[in-house]
């Protein structure tokens, strides 16, 4: 019996490892990028990486991904608390750019079409700011795509939640009076990404 036993599980092993393919590839696309709790508007930019494409079973692959993403955000109101007058309010245009380290959980279906899922931190490598809370953000990814029939390539679509405050609003300014909502406490980084994907290989 436990020689069955043991036989099964090696038949069980031996076919899951036949089914895991690896396959490097690249993903490009624009990025619509803004912070919460800010009155700004979204500022339109691009992402360009590479990643692994690890498919472990028939609908379930792990993608780790590299990506260099531009963010930020376009014309920013924000009070200027810091000139001879503090009620003045100034627009600005922000510049986040992130070098991001992601690990994503693909579920393709039946027709190609896909569910994409998981975490990333992000590193930053450049920016406009002249005081930020945190040079790093926590993320989360989720999206969906769909994988062209007999090729490599893939259109993806993805939202982007930071999870970090990333700027510091009390260098910027902020006002809750009235109806003037310009800038809270808690910005965090909102990021929409439109592009696609080639994975190489057959």
């Amino acid at each position: 019996m436990k020689k069955l036993i043991a036989i099964a599980f090696i038949l069980i092993v031996s076919s899951m490892n036949a089914q895991v393919t690896f396959k490097p590839g690249l993903r490009a696309g624009a990025a619509f990028s803004t912070f919460s709790n800010t009155h700004s508007d979204y500022k339109t930019d691009f992402y360009v990486g590479g990643f692994g494409e690890i498919k472990l079973t028939r609908i379930y692959t792990l993608q780790p991904e590299i990506t260099y993403t531009r963010q930020g955000a376009d014309n920013i109101r924000t009070y200027n608390g810091f000139s001879n007058n503090p009620n003045v309010i100034e627009t600005g245009n922000i510049q986040l750019d992130y070098l991001s380290i992601a690990m994503i959980n693909k579920f393709t279906f039946n027709g190609g079409f896909q569910v994409q899922v998981g975490p990333t931190v992000d590193f930053r490598v450049r920016d406009n700011l002249v005081y930020e809370n945190s040079d790093m953000d926590l993320a989360f990814v989720a999206g969906i795509g769909y994988k062209i029939p007999a090729t490599g390539l893939t259109i993806e679509a993805r939202i982007k939640k930071g999870l970090i405050d990333v700027i510091d609003s009390d260098y910027y300014g902020s006002s809750n009076n009235d109806n003037d909502y310009l800038f809270g406490d808690y910005n965090t980084n909102v990021s929409f990404q439109l592009g696609v994907s080639y994975a190489f290989g057959k």
